[in-house]
């Protein structure tokens, strides 16, 4: 149902943004090119990202925001209150709408998926790298450029950590998939192939 919530409103506003851009005679295709900078999507997109960081450092604003006590009318007040004059009018527009329809305990997903679907228009890549230990400069680059050229992606979103369990090579996640040449991968395959093979001579 969470997921429904987000995708039905995640898509109501980039489709506003699109509207937007149409009237503005940014582009003259929506269907076949990506928006250009400094259109209403690019706009609405950086409004985005930087309200959930707000929302992510507030913890007071979100507790009052899920009170059960307040009313949908006080806490509309409330968010207009902060956020009118500071965002575009689409987005406080938009805030009031999941307000006034109680939907503002999935911001944070109504949030992310706009943010999603954004990158996936213009065709950004995230990728999730894992490795035993830090990646130079030089290597980061050669994965990102690796990535690139077999994904299809216009640019890609970097994200590196470090696992010290992997013992040798990385993973990469992009979205729901995932590499994994990793030697810890490697040796848990091995066990269950020799385990299997044990089993099988006992029998």
């Amino acid at each position: 149902m969470a997921k429904l919530i987000s995708r039905t409103y995640g898509d109501a506003l980039f489709e506003v943004a699109l509207e937007e851009d149409h009237k503005e005679g940014s582009q003259s295709d929506l269907s076949m090119q990506p928006v250009t900078d400094g259109s209403c999507l690019d706009k609405l997109y950086e409004e985005v990202c930087a309200l959930v960081k707000i929302l992510a450092e507030n913890d007071d604003y979100t507790r009052l925001m899920n009170h059960p006590k307040l009313t949908k009318e006080e806490k509309e007040e409330l968010m207009v209150s902060i956020f009118e004059g500071r965002l575009s009018k689409e987005l406080v527009g938009f805030l009031r709408i999941i307000i006034l329809n109680d939907r503002y305990a999935e911001i944070d997903q109504i949030l992310d998926y706009f943010i999603e679907k954004v990158k996936e228009y213009k065709g950004i890549g995230v990728a999730f790298v894992s490795t035993p230990t830090e990646l130079s400069p030089e290597q980061k680059k050669a994965v990102e450029e690796k990535l690139l050229s077999t994904t299809g992606y216009r640019s890609m979103e970097m994200n590196y950590e470090t696992d010290e369990s992997l013992i040798g090579g990385m993973v990469i996640r992009i979205g729901d998939r995932v590499v994994d040449s990793s030697i810890k991968t490697k040796l848990e395959v091995l066990k269950k192939s020799l385990l299997s093979v044990q089993i099988s001579y006992t029998h």
